[in-house]
């Protein structure tokens, strides 16, 4: 290196003499180089011809250096890195001025394509929000083009002059390689893609031919015994989840790095967390699955579950919904549903349908098949309730100062059971009423001297006057 960078004006005289190692070579009598024995006979060439070639290398890079570094050279290198700053000065320019036409453009053209497939305020909404976003994308890819411009502009200039050459090849080295080496992995991937491809479109078409399959079944189309058609749904979710799970399978070790500790332990890592934090997620799950298929609860059904009593409205993997008898939309918890007793009015069991019932209290002096045949008679008055098989009654309990009679009724009227047990209320207090007897519920203390019964009965004339 010392030799070369003498000025041009000293000349160098090289030489090749014999040394105890082989033949050395010398310019301006500074040792630079030797050609053994052992090297001519590894390359299989004569020591001279191979000490010859090592004096015209020798030669041949101090005059590349020398002449990288001429004045010559510096001007052409000076012209060189001003082409290339021209260049990215009108780059620079065309990028500031249109970056934001190219933006504008392609979220007017993302709105006009939403407008012709919806003319509608929603679509529009959806429209410009989809154009935003597409408008800021464009805008992250266009700085990252001018930063790369940027980074290559300043790599061409350093390449352009010798000095400065090895730091544009380290500049180089920390990206292009990088990009190179992600081109060529793409590029052997590409097999694994393909396959992964195929993987998917098999998935994608099963998972296209099970819905088609189920539809039918759903429209009757196809006839499948025992299969309830509220099974469609989740039968097709489970079923769809299987095959995701399967192409998974097959997919996982075609994904790069799957094989590596760093993926494994990303994996196991991602397993224990699920496995930690799903706990009443999988056994909701699981109870969803039970409640879909032993068929104790369908949609529509008037059901009881402790408290709540409502209609089933939809039932999920996680969670069944039921709307109130007071048109409250509720949410069960499927594993709540699973571990409680659930009474369901709408169930046929024997054709009979439901037994309606209500307590009350009547003293002790009163006939007791008389109170039997009110209670049986407000039975009869109360609609909804079947006449056949006949309404009863049953002594439920002798208490202190009453008996306690149960009137008893069918219907098939289940969904309907808060306005029937009203309506057995009010007929069992006119009834009695109209034959002067006192009804003793919910407490009694000692006898009024009159039954405390309406005297005369209401002619709605308040009603009347309101109006």
């Amino acid at each position: 290196m010392d030799l070369a960078e003498l000025p041009e004006l000293i000349e160098l005289e090289f030489d090749v003499e014999q040394n105890e190692f082989g033949l050395a070579i010398v310019a301006n009598g500074r040792f630079l180089s030797v050609a053994t024995p052992a090297d001519a006979e590894f390359e299989q060439v004569d020591l001279e011809v191979l000490a010859e070639t090592h004096l015209t290398a020798i030669k041949g890079a101090i005059e590349r250096y020398r002449s990288g570094r001429s004045d010559e050279a510096l001007i052409q290198s000076a012209q060189v890195a001003m082409a290339w700053t021209v260049a990215f000065f009108v780059l620079t320019f065309l990028f500031l001025k249109l970056r934001k036409r190219v933006i504008g453009f392609l979220e007017r053209l993302t709105i006009r394509r939403f407008t012709r497939v919806e003319e509608v305020t929603n679509a529009l909404v959806k429209g410009k929000a989809v154009a935003k976003l597409l408008g800021f994308a464009a805008n992250i890819v266009l700085w990252v083009f001018y930063l790369f411009v940027l980074y290559y502009y300043v790599t061409f200039v350093l390449l352009s002059f010798a000095q400065t050459r090895p730091f544009a090849q380290l500049l180089l080295t920390y990206v292009s390689q990088p990009l190179i080496d992600v081109t060529w992995g793409i590029a052997g991937f590409l097999p694994n893609l393909i396959t992964m491809g195929i993987i998917l479109l098999i998935t994608r078409y099963s998972i296209k031919g099970l819905r088609l399959f189920m539809e039918n079944v759903e429209a009757g189309t196809f006839e499948w015994k025992d299969f309830e058609p509220h099974w469609v749904r989740p039968t097709f979710n489970i079923a769809r989840a299987i095959i995701i799970a399967i192409a998974i399978v097959f997919i996982y070790p075609l994904i790069p790095g799957s094989d590596s500790r760093a993926f494994q332990g990303l994996t196991i890592l991602a397993g224990i967390m699920v496995s930690l934090g799903s706990n009443a997620v999988v056994s909701n799950m699981m109870a969803g699955l039970f409640v879909i298929y032993r068929r104790s609860t369908n949609i529509g059904d008037r059901i009881k579950v402790g408290e709540q009593v409502g209609d089933v409205v939809e039932i999920k993997m996680m969670e069944t919904l039921i709307k109130s008898v007071k048109n409250e939309m509720v949410s069960i918890p499927n594993a709540q549903l699973l571990n409680s007793e659930v009474v369901n009015y709408s169930r046929k069991i024997d054709g009979r349908g439901l037994l309606v019932h209500t307590t009350v209290g009547i003293g002790y002096e009163e006939p007791q098949d008389k109170v039997e045949a009110m209670l049986i008679e407000a039975a009869r008055r109360t609609r909804d309730l079947k006449k056949s098989p006949e309404p009863f009654v049953l002594w439920a309990q002798l208490a202190d100062y009453a008996i306690n009679y149960q009137v008893n009724a069918f219907t098939t009227r289940g969904s309907s059971l808060p306005r029937i047990l009203s309506d057995l209320h009010r007929n069992i207090v006119d009834v009695f009423n109209e034959n002067g007897v006192q009804i003793m519920t919910p407490s009694y203390e000692a006898d009024p001297p009159e039954p405390k019964i309406p005297q005369q009965p209401w002619d709605g004339s308040l009603a009347r006057i309101q109006g």
